[in-house]
């Protein structure tokens, strides 16, 4: 007999409420949630194939441990036991940074990924840590973290009441959107345009969304940087800044503006390739319009100055007067932020807190490169251990990090490696242990990350739409044992994990003047907590002590879990408001807006403006039934366009004598491949795209579907070796490839 049950997808940043149908402990359909809060019934291709990525029998069932060079199936207190001895000897015997933790995008979409590895990392204490954030949106951190104090404080675009959108490197009706949390992105643009907005698209492609939009502006990839500098240099110049409400919350604008002079429209026109009237013409449509919101994404963060095109975006939300104001771009208040401060002079941001110990590239909010995790691994130096072991949590930088043969060695020659990973794929393979999560429908979710990007407050949390299947783990107890066996406490109660947590934030919370609990007993707080699981318990203190929470009684009308239980399609908490200067977290209390950093990293993107790739260069490609590698093992989301091919514009097609269908040889830094072309005018001249996450070819994996079509990987064509300086993020789009036809024998 079938029933329905309520759950978030958790399949990329939209976070859309579903409304499952389940058939014993099986889900057999998904459709829109119409009641959810957020999302009000859409879905997409990939929520509607929950039933098939929760269902892949490919999954792992029972965790894996090497035993005579195989990986065979164990119990859970085997794979515990293996993974506390093979961590902790080489803590011991080396060091807390010869163990690297590598966490994967996934954790970001489960309750696990958000509680667990923060604590693994405290009690681990190593520095050799390395996540997905660096081949994707780092830059954006570290350009919030200048400006603002805080990495974490990321304005996102009020799409329901902005005039004007500029998107600059972002395929929404793709990617569903990314560091802007909105369900039916798609929607929320056409409503944009039916209400006389409008949208502007800086894309090297042309997008779904760049056809959708008013104006689509070709830049030539990895230009970002001197693009916006040209438009905020023309604001300037023509008298239309108007900083509007934050005037007096900045600091810098004469240095600002001094700094931009060099970036005309006519100086950056060329190395652009786009016409310096185009340019001044987008700048005064930013300055014109009643609101404006400027929105960058992977397309400008993973290029040569992702750091300083992330600056500008914000920088031009700033002078055109729309940061932190509706209809322009504003901070999300998340419903498990922190107690909010009042707002003052705070600790500031810093990078390069310590290197990695081979190139020396500085950290960034506690973070090395990915691009260095080989390097890390395989190479020795006078300046430390190389990692010995690893603990890779829903990653699979095989696939994800530059050159992925070099890793693909470097993984193999670890001493202990565990991964928490519901598949043996191209990076779980090479492990010792593997510790398999249950599928989505057996876990609870709350979205800790994305709330605090999204584009209306509101909260929501659903509990497992499935029971627990016999011989299972929760992904929360998992990462729970994993933290106690990687800290030197295996054997202990999972549960002291979440009550350590408990204890430690629940002290610190009656010692702060500006908490509601001030001056409170932690026992008799957490006595008052409310939960089935000890995950429950900490996101029922996280309510309780948030923005909107009860205080523990001190705001009856506040939230709580009790109170978000009794909605199960979750909680309104209005449109989004107006917080500054609350914020920020800057040493100064204002915005900085020429950072030392950004201005010592001007003089590169000078160097930019004379300084032209000849030839060919390659983009990556968002594709809307996939995220990154995850999910080209269910079938119902992989064919028609899902598809690894080249994209390849015709009249480079035509000189190079290469067919549509026929196979190529793309050839980089880091290596080459061979994949199909696709001649297209999807595609500016002189570029050509592959997709991101592809490339299921090794043997030793269990991806029966995916290997029947695994692509290529894009980033074996790079070396490691370009790097974002500032960030440490991977330079993905704007890498000179060379072309050849495949000669059949």
């Amino acid at each position: 007999m079938s029933r329905t049950a309520l759950r978030i997808c958790p399949l990329c940043e939209a976070t859309c409420g579903l409304t499952l149908t389940v058939e014993g402990t099986r889900v057999t359909g998904a459709r829109g949630d119409r009641d959810d809060v957020f999302s009000k019934g859409f879905i997409c291709p990939k929520g509607a194939a929950f039933g098939a990525v929760d269902g892949d029998p490919d999954r792992l069932c029972t965790p894996l441990v090497r035993r005579d060079g195989e990986l065979r199936e164990a119990t859970w207190e085997e794979a515990f036991d293996a993974v506390a001895a093979g961590i902790r000897a080489v803590v011991d015997r080396q060091g807390a940074n010869a163990v690297g933790v590598v966490l994967g995008n996934p954790n970001v979409h489960t309750m696990a990924g958000a509680l667990y590895p923060p604590v693994l990392l405290a009690g681990l204490g190593t520095r050799s840590v390395f996540t997905a954030s660096t081949v994707d949106q780092m830059p954006k951190h570290v350009s919030s973290g200048l400006l603002f104090g805080d990495a974490n404080a990321i304005p996102v675009p009020d799409l329901d009441l902005t005039d004007h959108l500029l998107l600059i490197g972002a395929n929404p009706l793709e990617s569903n959107g990314s560091l802007c949390t909105a369900p039916d992105f798609p929607g929320r643009l056409k409503a944009l345009k039916a209400r006389g907005g409008t949208l502007t698209v800086i894309d090297p492609r042309r997008t779904r969304t760049a056809r959708l939009a008013d104006r689509h502006i070709a830049v030539r990839p990895g230009t970002d940087a001197l693009l916006l500098a040209a438009t905020a240099y023309t604001l300037f110049e023509e008298d239309l800044v108007d900083t509007g409400g934050v005037t007096s919350l900045l600091q810098g604008i004469d240095e600002l503006r001094s700094s931009l002079r060099d970036f005309t429209p006519e100086a950056v026109a060329e190395p652009c390739d786009v016409d310096a009237d185009t340019i001044r013409t987008l700048a005064r449509e930013l300055a014109a319009a009643p609101t404006a919101a400027v929105y960058g994404r992977i397309g400008s963060c993973t290029v040569p100055h992702g750091t300083l095109a992330s600056w500008l975006v914000d920088v031009l939300n700033i002078l055109t007067g729309n940061l932190d104001r509706p209809g322009g771009a504003l901070f999300p208040q998340a419903a498990t932020d922190r107690t909010p401060r009042p707002a003052g002079p705070s600790h500031g941001f810093a990078l390069g807190r310590w290197h990695s110990r081979v190139s020396q590239h500085p950290e960034a909010k506690g973070e090395l490169p990915l691009s260095a995790l080989a390097e890390e691994i395989d190479t020795a130096t006078a300046e430390g251990e190389p990692i010995r072991a690893l603990i890779a949590v829903a990653a699979n930088p095989v696939l994800s990090a530059p050159d992925g043969d070099r890793l693909d060695k470097a993984l193999g020659s670890l001493d202990f490696m565990v991964s928490v990973d519901p598949y043996l794929n191209e990076t779980s393979r090479h492990a010792h242990v593997v510790l398999p999560p249950p599928p989505p429908s057996q876990s609870p979710h709350h979205d800790f990350a994305f709330n605090t990007l999204a584009v209306r407050n509101q909260v929501r949390y659903t509990r497992p739409a499935v029971p627990l299947e016999p011989g299972r783990m929760a992904e929360t107890e998992i990462l729970a044992r994993l933290v106690l066996a990687a800290t030197g406490m295996h054997g202990a109660d999972p549960s002291a994990v979440d009550d350590l947590v408990i204890g430690q934030t629940l002290g610190k919370a009656v010692k702060d003047a500006h908490s509601p609990v001030h001056g409170r007993e932690p026992h008799e707080l957490a006595a008052l907590l409310k939960g089935d699981t000890g995950p429950e318990r900490r996101l029922d203190m996280m309510l309780r002590l948030g923005p909107y929470g009860d205080g523990f009684g001190v705001r009856p009308d506040g939230l709580s879990l009790t109170k978000l239980l009794a909605h199960p399609h979750g909680i309104d908490l209005g449109a989004l408001r107006s917080r500054l200067p609350q914020p920020l977290k800057t040493r100064s209390g204002k915005v900085e807006l020429l950072p030392q950093p950004i201005a010592d990293d001007l003089p590169r993107l000078r160097e930019a403006l004379v300084r032209q790739a000849d030839g060919l260069v390659l983009v990556g490609r968002r594709h809307l039934r996939s995220n990154n590698s995850w999910m080209h093992n269910v079938p119902v989301l992989t064919g028609g366009t899902n598809r690894c091919t080249l994209h390849i514009h015709p009249e480079d097609a035509e000189r190079l004598g290469l067919k549509d269908g026929a196979a190529v040889r793309v050839k980089g830094a880091g290596g080459e491949v061979v994949t199909e072309a696709e001649v297209t005018d999807g595609v500016r001249p002189g570029v050509v795209s592959l997709p991101h996450g592809w490339g299921h070819d090794r043997p030793g994996t269990r991806l029966g579907h995916a290997a029947k079509d695994p692509g290529v990987n894009v980033n074996q064509l790079l070396d490691g070796s370009l790097l974002d300086p500032l960030s440490g993020n991977a330079v993905l789009n704007g890498v000179p490839v060379e072309l050849a036809a495949v000669v059949a024998l």
